[in-house]
């Protein structure tokens, strides 16, 4: 079993030795591997039509490619592993720019909806694309990352879990209806060898969830309740320590609000309005996270969470200094993760299967064992 604090940085199996027991053995494509790229565009259609509508948001453009010294860039947790790639851009310049490719859009997108003029109400969503060097590769992890990064600027009076779960509600329908109908064009997705996509969502706050297995680290928490409980939740509160002392998992400090008081049960306070869609992967038979999403922090709620983080040398970043000073909208937004829905709703049992990207020798050779033949 994997310790607590080692279990912190997120998900992942680490080795191959282990990725080759965990691949399934009995794999059989359901698509072609033409098919399944028009099923992805499929339904790549319908979710950003759908998401748009249903959150009142407008697909706008999204950067590659972003400043150092800007502090837009994600850092994606708080330990430091994970770095952008950095380099120098602009020939003929005196000094030339010092550049970050993107590891998500999050902290951009908050900026961006000054620069459209976003009102409470509305917002932007975003095709992005971001490279992750440092992610080990397996078979729902690649170093090209794909997603639906949007957000929505909220009133003050927004700010509270239920108008949370509203949303993350509105956000699983667009999903589960892109499943089904990826389904009505390619018939042969709908099969008795994996059960349908689930109807609704259980929410449970990760203080919950702890409760319920308190000796077991965050992945094995996770993979017990989709088993027994439900095969899609959302997990209300990642980042704030937990009664164990240990946070649900390692979460950025600058762009979800997870220390923020909400409600007290059995005389616990807990805190966060942040959290993650988790579902169960009958082809792999793992968990499988979907998206992270959030209340962005408040000027108040940045403070606290940098200092209790040792991060609090970035206030003096441009980005940090917009949410201190006002100038950005508050808001709440997110990324789901494109390939991983697509591996998901296709019922693949490799995201190389929807998405091209590099994958090492030892991983092609596994999966080729399998059945399993990733795009190059």
């Amino acid at each position: 079993m994997t310790d607590k604090k080692a279990d912190l940085a997120g998900p992942g199996i680490g080795n191959y030795v282990d990725l080759a027991n965990e691949l399934p053995e009995d794999y059989k494509p359901l698509l072609t591997p033409m098919e399944r790229m028009k099923a992805v565009f499929a339904i790549k259609q319908a979710i950003e039509a759908n998401l748009c509508e249903a959150l009142n948001l407008q697909m706008v453009q999204v950067p590659l490619i972003v400043e150092k010294s800007s502090g837009v860039n994600d850092t994606l947790d708080r330990d430091g592993s994970r770095t952008p790639i950095d380099f120098l851009c602009g020939l003929g310049l005196e000094t030339p720019l010092q550049a970050q490719v993107v590891q998500a859009a999050t902290k951009w997108k908050r900026m961006a909806l000054q620069q459209f003029d976003c009102q409470p109400g509305e917002g932007l969503c975003t095709d992005m694309r971001a490279v992750r060097k440092d992610y080990f590769l397996d078979h729902d992890h690649s170093a090209y990352v794909d997603q639906w990064d949007w957000e929505l600027a909220i009133t003050p009076e927004q700010r509270t879990l239920g108008f949370l779960k509203d949303v993350v509600a509105r956000i699983w329908k667009v999903i589960r209806e892109a499943g089904r109908m990826v389904q009505e064009v390619f018939p042969q997705l709908k099969t008795s060898r994996y059960p349908d996509f689930p109807d609704e969502l259980v929410f449970l706050h990760a203080e919950e969830i702890l409760d319920r297995y308190p000796d077991l680290p965050r992945k094995e928490r996770e993979t017990r309740i989709l088993l027994e409980q439900a095969p899609a939740v959302f997990i209300v509160g990642i980042g704030w320590p937990l009664r164990d002392g240990y946070p649900h998992e390692m979460r950025a400090a600058d762009y979800d609000d997870w220390a923020t008081e909400t409600i007290v049960r059995n005389g616990e306070q807990y805190h966060g309005l942040n959290g993650d869609i988790l579902v169960w992967n009958p082809v792999t038979k793992r968990r499988h996270e979907l998206t992270s999403m959030g209340i962005r922090v408040t000027k108040e709620t940045l403070r606290i969470q940098l200092k209790m983080s040792g991060q609090e040398d970035l206030l003096a970043l441009p980005y940090h200094q917009a949410i201190l000073n006002d100038r950005i909208p508050l808001s709440i937004g997110g990324g789901i993760g494109e390939s991983r829905t697509f591996m998901y709703l296709l019922r693949t049992a490799h995201i190389g299967e929807v998405s091209v990207s590099v994958w090492p020798r030892e991983l092609k050779e596994i999966c080729a064992k399998r059945n399993i033949h990733v795009l190059e």
